[in-house]
């Protein structure tokens, strides 16, 4: 071989290097899971380890709870201003769950991907399901909890809903979990830290597909899947 021509492959390889460096794309992350499984203390912590993630805020009619800050951990709407949104085509996904009403603003997503930057969605099963549907490259992630019986303790220890509540909860939560066979990943939510330096590990791997995902949203509604 000579010099010219091992200079040339040289050369070659070193664009393909600089294009597979160059490949990766925007990820829709869905965080999903059963109610009370810890969704929303694992994405706060990934907050401190990606910040230049965009976390996209779900609007719901749902009573605030202690500690929850609107436009943090939800847009908190009247049932008016949200099926005002919903006329409007503002949701990627909304749904009915216990009675209330959620729905991802779609706006903030698709301008952040178009920045170029990671965006974590936060739904429930249903939702995730939803949107895989409309955007089949968006990276499903199933939160676990370590058994059954750690999810009714921790779904106790909210001291949100009487017994019947909390036994339909658990129950709901029995049937979701089924569905995890849809999910792209699972994590374990056993210590928050742990979790979320899996799902870091999780992005990390998909970061470096030799084909990645190219998320694309559609611009039209769809709807709602059944209200749990």
């Amino acid at each position: 071989m000579t010099s010219g021509s091992l200079e040339g492959m040289n050369e070659r390889a070193d664009e393909l290097i600089e294009s597979l460096r160059s490949a990766a794309r925007p990820l829709l992350i869905v965080i999903s899971g059963p109610s009370g499984v810890g969704k929303d203390t694992v994405i706060q912590q990934m907050r401190e380890h990606m910040p230049d993630a965009y976390y996209a805020v779900t609007a719901t009619t749902r009573e605030r709870r202690p500690g929850e800050m609107n436009g943090v951990h939800y847009l908190f709407q009247t049932t008016e201003e949200f099926e005002k949104n919903l006329a409007a085509n503002d949701f990627l996904e909304h749904a009915t769950v216990y009675g209330n009403l959620y729905g991802v603003p779609k706006a903030p997503i698709r301008d952040a991907l178009r920045r170029g930057k990671d965006v974590v969605v936060k739904v429930d099963p249903q939702g995730a399901q939803t949107i895989r549907s409309i955007a089949p490259e968006a990276l499903l992630i199933f939160l676990l909890p370590p058994s059954m019986s750690e999810l009714y303790r921790r779904l106790r220890s909210r001291k949100t809903d009487d017994d019947a509540a909390l036994d339909r909860r658990v129950r709901i939560a029995s049937r979701e979990i089924a569905t995890s066979e849809h999910f792209d990943y699972f994590v374990i939510n056993d210590t928050v830290e742990q979790a979320v330096q899996d799902i870091q590990q999780i992005i990390a791997v998909e970061k470096r597909r030799i084909h990645p995902r190219e998320v694309q949203l559609p611009a039209s509604a769809y709807p709602p899947v059944p209200p749990l």
